[in-house]
């Protein structure tokens, strides 16, 4: 799949069905690194359905998505496949999805050890240092339930970079969240961008994507009806 030397992300005409629906209808997209990529539509849009499919957990009927080297094509993904995109795109899911029964430290440690093989004092060093950067090292030993909804979506951000991808994508990071909230997590996007990574986010929030996105996709009926750079 050919592009633009600094892109770390190619979607090109992905097509995905549920029974006679379709949900995605020939999406190209191609994202470049450095960007705070919104992407925005009506429920049903397909955005998200987007967002899924580029962490390989929506198999789609063709096209294909390219990110890092690592090619997903139509039906199946093979677990080599799943394993290696894992370490090129991270997923912080809208409700977190904490494993409830971990703390905080454990949840962040837990798939660089048992599906990357990396070593425990290794990958708790690294969770460590994630949760200090994101501000709630002083919480690495509460359990979910205890995590304020911030602490919680800051924990699972910490989770989605313990593999060190270079892509992180966000469903509706903001749904949980109050207005100051939505303002940390606008400032610490545009850190996680200084440090070198690239966001995509699937979002209602028009606020948010006009404060801290440098482009806007939005899309209507599974198609990209959209596509404006902001600065």
């Amino acid at each position: 799949m050919s592009g633009d030397a600094t892109s770390v992300l190619r979607v090109r005409d992905l097509r995905l069905k549920r029974g006679a629906r379709t949900i995605l209808d020939g999406v190209s997209v191609e994202i470049r690194r450095g960007e705070v990529v919104a992407l925005m539509g009506a429920s049903g849009s397909g955005k998200t359905t987007m967002l899924r499919s580029m962490a390989g957990l929506e198999p789609f009927e063709s096209g294909a998505i390219e990110v890092g080297g690592v090619t997903l094509g139509g039906g199946r993904h093979a677990p080599d496949t799943l394993r290696a995109l894992r370490t090129k795109v991270g997923m912080v899911f809208q409700f977190h999805c904490l494993f409830e029964h971990l703390t905080a430290i454990e949840n962040v440690w837990l798939a660089p050890v048992h599906v990357h093989g990396a070593m425990r004092a290794e990958a708790e060093a690294r969770g460590m240092e994630l949760l200090g950067q994101l501000g709630v090292a002083h919480r690495a030993t509460a359990l979910p339930r205890e995590l304020s909804g911030g602490e919680a979506q800051r924990v699972a951000i910490a989770r989605a970079l313990a593999t060190d991808p270079p892509v992180l994508l966000m469903d509706e990071p903001t749904a949980s969240l109050d207005p100051a909230r939505r303002d940390e997590l606008a400032r610490l996007v545009q850190e996680l961008v200084t440090r070198g990574r690239t966001i995509v986010a699937a979002t209602h929030d028009e606020e948010f994507a006009e404060r801290g996105a440098s482009r806007i996709i939005r899309m209507a009926s599974g198609r990209v009806s959209a596509d404006v750079g902001r600065r």
